[in-house]
């Protein structure tokens, strides 16, 4: 229970691995908030309604016998995602691990090349990604301040490491490729009050979006497995356990790290 006493916050904690985050911060002590556009939105694919064992990851978390709060908010505004924040410190008390995870694409992945990308797809992608990311991390570092303490834990992917071969899904690679930057300029700020913050870079994770968008594309995850130096994909756990590790105390020396994990397909 290396995190009893501390309180959480993940965005994009509805379902998926943000669900995932967010149950094993709880699992590890935390008291957990979660923030969400819609915390219902696993009812979305078939797979995330099956993992589901309450009404949604808040209840899931008093399940485990930690106090939560959720908050339904658009992070791709700045005002709301600081209105948003607050109400969480005033309701769980303190702020001490943030969790920097909404996101994701749109489109196929073999559309959005970077030479032809829809132009409002491209902000939308942007904005989700990027935007949400900055408008949460702004609002939390206060926060964190003036306590003198903190672990921000940003969210990328191998995809803002790496260019696909065929220069497609660009808007999403370059969404996390900022999200890279941006890290390591926060973490050389912050580093003076007491504020950690580090990215983690999934691989391929079969979660809800991931995996239904395949398999209408009439894809597997075989070629997938065949890339990664350990034979196969990833999975929730895999990602939870690391983003565990960056919220506890033997990460302590650690800031500006970007750490792929990704059973080494990016080798």
């Amino acid at each position: 229970m290396v995190l009893e006493g501390k309180v959480a916050l993940v965005t994009g904690g509805g379902r998926g691995l943000g669900r995932a985050y967010a149950l094993r911060l709880a699992e590890l002590g935390a008291d957990v908030a979660i923030l969400d556009l819609d915390l219902h939105s696993y009812q979305e694919f078939e797979m995330e309604q099956a993992l589901l064992t309450a009404d949604t990851t808040v209840e899931e978390v008093e399940a485990l016998g930690r106090r939560s709060y959720g908050v339904e908010v658009d992070l791709t505004s700045a005002d709301a995602t600081r209105e948003a924040v607050a109400s969480v410190v005033q309701e769980m008390g303190h702020l001490d691990v943030v969790v920097c995870n909404a996101g994701g694409g749109l489109g196929s992945s073999a559309s959005g090349h970077a030479s032809s990308m829809d132009p409002a797809q491209f902000d939308a992608v942007i904005k989700r990604n990027l935007y949400a990311t900055v408008h949460t991390c702004m609002a939390v570092a206060p926060v964190m301040k003036d306590q003198g303490s903190g672990k921000i834990i940003t969210i990328t992917s191998t995809a803002g490491l790496r260019p696909t071969p065929s220069g497609a899904y660009a808007h999403y690679g370059m969404a996390k490729a900022a999200i890279v930057m941006y890290t390591r300029y926060l973490a050389s700020e912050l580093g003076a009050s007491g504020i950690t913050v580090n990215c983690v870079a999934p691989g391929f994770v079969p979660t809800g979006r991931i995996a239904t968008k395949r398999i209408e594309e009439g894809r597997g995850f075989d070629d997938v497995a065949a890339h990664a130096a350990l034979g196969r994909i990833g999975t929730t756990s895999d990602l939870a356990a690391v983003v565990g590790f960056l919220a506890g105390p033997d990460s302590d020396y650690m800031t500006g790290a970007i750490l792929p994990v990704d059973g080494g397909s990016s080798l």
